[in-house]
């Protein structure tokens, strides 16, 4: 099969297929999406063959030999930690989500790691309604999934965004309040889904009520965080940092999410498409800011 590979300008290559465990599903992938983290993390010396890829959606062709999962021609959604840019996956029958006929599949392909991070980061916070909520990185896949989410459970959303232009579309996903950086950001919070990490997690951090919660979800600044715990007068008494990771099985939250997304309830705020031949052209526009929510590419 082909698929897309860590050679340094992302090149489609023949690889072998994936086999399958009893517990797997393979598919045939129609879509996936690239995510911040897989470019701007991605490794330089990548055994040769593996395929990266964490959201992909597609068509089963081989239902599980367990028994488990959908059966052959049923459209699904796959969440896993590799695997997804290429024309076959194999995935774990509890890390999928069918999808209905009259959804479609390139949007569904950019829930997986951002939606699912959003909605367990939320359900981390605890109840939210009547609560003020600060999400950082707001314009990003995680942040716009993060605002929609928090809005729908009630919460007083404040959408940090790198800039105005960034910031565009942020009221209408539900954000209350938009501020161009936590330091802009007046009063206090009860919780913070923070996906950028560094000055702004620090900056987040100083504006928490007493009690309140900061969720360290990503690390978009690529660089440390360091905090004044002692910061006269503008520290939370009682406020901690929880590093956030995603916890499977993934087949529940993706199949609420895919229901949101059916229902008109949820926007999967695709910001660029386009064939998987040109993967380095939307790895380029992730890493230089120029997508607004999430890029994916058609196979």
């Amino acid at each position: 099969m082909r698929a897309l590979t860590l050679t340094p300008d992302l090149s489609i290559d023949v690889v072998p297929d994936p086999v399958p465990t009893p517990s797997q599903v393979l598919i045939q992938v129609a879509v996936f999406s690239l995510n911040f983290g897989e470019i701007a993390y991605r490794s330089a010396n990548a055994r040769p063959g593996y395929v990266p890829g964490w959201d992909a959606a597609g068509v089963v062709v081989q239902p599980a030999a367990d028994g488990s999962g959908p059966a052959a021609g049923t459209r699904v959604v796959t969440f896993g930690w590799s695997g997804a840019w290429a024309e076959l996956r194999a995935v774990d029958t509890a890390d999928l989500a069918v999808v209905p006929e009259a959804v479609d599949l390139g949007s569904v392909s950019a829930l997986p790691v951002a939606g699912v991070a959003a909605l367990q980061a939320l359900r981390r916070l605890g109840p939210v309604a009547g609560r003020r909520v600060l999400v950082t990185g707001a314009s990003g896949g995680v942040g716009r999934y993060a605002v929609q989410l928090a809005a729908r459970a009630g919460a007083q959303v404040v959408a940090s965004a790198g800039s105005p232009a960034r910031a565009q579309g942020l009221r209408e996903l539900g954000a209350a309040e938009v501020v161009i950086g936590p330091e802009s950001l007046e009063g206090r919070v009860y919780g913070v889904l923070d996906n950028v990490g560094g000055r702004q997690l620090a900056q987040a951090f100083y504006r928490l009520e007493d009690d309140g919660v900061v969720m360290a979800i990503g690390r978009a600044a690529r660089e440390a965080t360091v905090i004044d715990f002692e910061l006269a007068g503008t520290r939370s008494a009682r406020g901690r940092i929880e590093n956030f990771n995603v916890t499977t099985p993934f087949g529940g939250d993706l199949a609420h999410l895919v229901g949101l997304l059916a229902a008109g309830e949820l926007d999967a705020q695709v910001g660029w498409r386009g064939p998987w031949d040109k993967a380095m052209e939307a790895a380029d526009a992730l890493l230089a800011r120029r997508v607004a929510g999430k890029a994916i590419l058609d196979l």
